[in-house]
């Protein structure tokens, strides 16, 4: 196996698994435990919580946002522990596009790879725009056009991709510190605006004011406003599933992965579950305010509307600022999102050769460039006529990415059981086992689909409008897509079986060279599958 300092095998000590190799080097494993448990707790976090939230209010009210918000939580905690088996056993470069080639079917990895990639690619120029418009908070920076800032931000993160894997780490900490803090700090501010702490506002003692009449209503638009709420969902907590695509970088898989897949659990309750509820417990949901708190309209954020409710004067130009942090981490997180995804395509031959080239830095070089080319679309909002009408479509793109994707995973962990099992393997010689084994992903991938099915219906019949062809391919895009990429796969091999027999999976290659001995150095650690043993089983599997 590959030693990056040596240049040659490292036995015994926990760092021989294998990784998709490029042409010319190879990815380096430079990411350290904090930084994947930082990717896990607030990678993601951006302008699907901070601002897109706001219109979850709107459409459905305060308690369909928070159920909707702790349905999708509780989905991908069973998602992330099924990764986190998968990425510790097989650590390699593309993670669940990997895994769904070798355990599902070629053409749905092919799929799910291409769907990934394209997802991450076009997000980004929507957050390079949003952190552009962030800067329109303050009136000196709303004077500046926003093909400036569209410049900076492309320029800054330029130069973090100089860095590689180490640069991506060191900023994804820094930053996702940063929102850690500020949600912190939220949490804390809620509560005491909420108790009536606050001086300046009038309002004194909230409590649940806006959840019941007079002041507001806990649902709102019936079973068409809950349906609308799992799209938002689902942009927010896009990236979570980027701890398993950075298990190729990370120095000790077996060790980072299950802890940053544990702090998903802190990451659901606390910055998204409490973090909404004391948003939804502070403002009215059926304000005007918060019909413009969509895409990248960050002035509308409702984290900052509590605060300008409550007549506090300098926080939300602080929080504005946080924001601007939060968009800018999530595009440095596309650019690591796509650049391996596509890189590992290109290894599989799932994409033109040249993408699976790394330089000696460790830097997958052309999808790095191919990402910064995509990021040139945020100039798009220059135009007058037509720029708002292209990103939406472009936007559309990954909509409903998240739900295939996650739901993959879960049916990935599924099949490889069955194989595992059927090739004459038992589950003690996996090194790390999802604590709710394959009936919690199937628990996942049911989900999955049944939020598919909400987000079906909430294209078709959206809150207060009707069924229109454009309305319903700008929420619904990503189904199609992603199956004429799976079709497209099919007819160009020329391989029209459904599955991959569970005999027939190649369960070998990348496996750990060391599994063994990781599971004697674990066997102590492991509590007996037993009902007495069950509540500690639990606290363990998310602390």
């Amino acid at each position: 196996m590959y030693d990056e300092k040596a240049g040659g095998a490292r036995p015994g000590n926990g760092h021989e698994y294998d990784i998709q190799e490029g042409e010319g080097q190879q990815l380096h494993r430079l990411l350290k435990g904090r930084h994947m448990q930082m990717i896990a707790i607030g990678g993601a976090i951006g302008a699907g919580l901070f601002v897109g939230s706001g219109s979850a209010f709107s459409h459905g009210g305060p308690a369909s946002v928070v159920l909707c918000f702790i349905i999708i939580g509780c989905m991908l905690l069973l998602v992330m522990q099924a990764l986190a088996e998968l990425a510790v056993m097989y650590p390699v470069n593309g993670a669940f596009f990997t895994y769904c080639v070798r355990f599902i079917n070629p053409a749905w990895g092919f799929a799910c790879g291409w769907d990934y990639a394209i997802q991450w690619l076009t997000i980004l120029p929507f957050e390079i725009t949003a952190a552009g418009l962030t800067i329109a908070f303050w009136p000196r920076g709303a004077e500046v056009n926003i093909g400036v800032w569209v410049a900076v931000f492309l320029v800054a993160l330029s130069v973090i991709q100089i860095f590689g894997i180490r640069g991506y780490g060191e900023v994804e900490f820094v930053l996702s510190t940063i929102k850690v803090l500020a949600c912190t700090g939220f949490i804390i501010l809620g509560i005491i605006i909420n108790c009536g702490g606050v001086p300046s506002d009038p309002r004194g003692y909230i409590g649940g004011y806006y959840w019941h009449e007079p002041g507001g209503t806990a649902f709102r638009n019936g079973f068409q406003g809950f349906c609308a709420v799992f799209v938002t969902a689902s942009f927010a907590f896009g990236g979570t599933e980027l701890t398993g695509l950075a298990a190729a970088e990370a120095e000790n898989p077996l060790k980072s992965i299950p802890l940053a897949t544990k702090q998903v659990f802190w990451r659901i309750t606390f910055f998204y579950v409490i973090c909404l509820l004391l948003v939804g417990l502070n403002i009215p949901s059926g304000s005007d305010f918060l019909l413009n708190s969509s895409g990248a309209n960050t002035k509308y954020s409702p984290f900052v509307y509590v605060m300008t409710l409550a007549n506090i004067k300098v926080l939300p130009s602080i929080f504005n600022v946080v924001i601007t942090v939060s968009v800018l981490s999530v595009a440095n997180s596309c650019s690591f999102g796509s650049t391996r995804t596509l890189q590992a395509l290109a290894a599989q031959g799932m994409a033109p050769k040249f993408f699976s080239y790394i330089d000696k830095h460790g830097r997958p070089y052309w999808c790095v460039v191919l990402q910064l080319v995509f990021g040139l679309l945020a100039f798009c909002n220059e135009a007058t006529n037509g720029g708002p009408i292209f990103f939406n479509w472009l936007l559309a793109l990954s909509g409903l990415a998240n739900f295939f994707i996650w739901g993959s995973i879960c049916f990935a962990h599924i099949r490889f059981r069955a194989g595992w099992q059927a090739q004459g393997h038992s589950l003690a010689e996996i090194p790390y086992k999802a604590p709710f084994g394959v009936w919690g992903s199937w628990t996942g991938l049911i989900l999955n689909m049944l939020c598919i099915m909400a987000a079906f219906y909430n294209a078709l019949y959206g809150v207060g409008g009707t069924p229109n062809a454009s309305g319903f391919f700008q929420s619904f895009l990503a189904a199609p897509m992603i199956l004429a990429l799976y079709l497209f796969w099919k007819i160009y091999t020329r391989d029209f079986s459904l599955f991959i027999a569970a005999k027939d999976m190649d369960v070998t290659s990348g496996i750990r060279m060391n599994v063994q001995e990781l599971i004697e150095a674990t066997k102590g650690q492991e509590a007996d599958l037993t009902w007495k043993t069950l509540p500690m089983r639990a606290l363990r599997s998310l602390f």
